[in-house]
């Protein structure tokens, strides 16, 4: 099997377990349980759940433990998105290749739709007590998605993004907005993997300098796509960042060195990835994708 057959595998995988969580349509909320389902079930890389599959399978951890989390952690991405779209934000009328979830169901709905998709995820990872007896590794992996999700995660770069569009921004500022916006679940996802699968707290400081390096290099791919990429290959509009006067690393440093800069980047994750050659050539992978 090569390696794009492994990843389809891997993504479908990821993917069956993520559906076995999304909430019935029915009774009164139907209509927000729709909207949320909406969102989930649109096509999407499955990127994060991967990464805490194979990181728990990295760290010989077995079961289901990992399952809630994996659902947890691709419903709070996904609210990302959600709130990313919206007119206050970036203002898109496509996503994965769908119409956005303000243009479907209203602008109201889609920031409730956004909330209620982010408490779910918890409702969700908190099931993962009823596989833990002790309950030690569930309590840690919630310590790590709170905090990965939060002010001090995506949610607080998303903030310095939103409150700087328009502006000049230093190198600094971006990395750190792009740490935090993007770097911080994946981050989160590498280190759950890890945690659940009972792996000591050097590799889990291992996993998460790795997400951060692969982060980085993955936003900074996301910069050269929304110039390089048409809206076919990337199922959303392109060129969004130029029309919300946004700074990127494209724009502060131009397409090449942006390009060497997610090079330089992809190969310092592969390195801390050193045991597992799927993880290493999925870097590779991302970094050359076209969507």
């Amino acid at each position: 099997m090569n390696f794009k057959e492994t990843l389809q595998k891997k993504t479908k995988e990821a993917e069956e377990i993520v559906l076995q969580y999304l909430p019935k349509e029915e009774g009164f909320a139907a209509q927000m349980a729709q909207a949320l389902n909406y969102n989930m079930t649109a096509p999407g890389k499955r990127l994060r759940p991967v990464l805490m599959m194979e990181a728990y399978r990295m760290y010989q951890g077995e079961g289901t433990l990992v399952h809630p989390f994996m659902a947890a952690m691709e419903m709070i991405h996904t609210h990302s998105l959600i709130h990313d779209d919206l007119p206050a934000l970036d203002n898109d009328d496509y996503r994965r290749g769908r119409k956005t979830t303000h243009k479907v169901y209203g602008e109201a709905m889609a920031v409730l739709c956004g909330d209620t998709l982010l408490n779910y995820a918890y409702e969700t990872a908190f099931l993962a007590f009823d596989m833990d007896r002790e309950g030690k590794r569930t309590a840690r992996a919630l310590q790590i998605l709170g905090k990965k999700a939060g002010l001090y995660g995506m949610l607080g770069g998303q903030s310095v993004d939103v409150m700087n569009d328009g502006k000049p921004l230093s190198r600094q500022m971006l990395d750190y907005i792009y740490e935090n916006k993007t770097s911080a679940l994946i981050e989160g996802s590498l280190m759950i993997g890890a945690v659940l699968a009972n792996a000591s707290a050097e590799e889990v400081d291992r996993m998460e300098q790795a997400g951060r390096y692969l982060g980085l290099a993955f936003q900074i791919q996301d910069d050269i796509l929304d110039v390089t990429g048409t809206k076919e290959e990337l199922g959303k509009p392109i060129r969004s960042d130029e029309k919300n006067e946004k700074t990127t690393y494209v724009s502060l440093e131009g397409i090449e060195k942006a390009r060497e800069e997610a090079e330089k980047l992809t190969g310092k994750a592969q390195k801390l990835l050193t045991g597992n050659h799927f993880l290493q050539e999925l870097l590779a992978y991302l970094m050359n994708r076209k969507k």
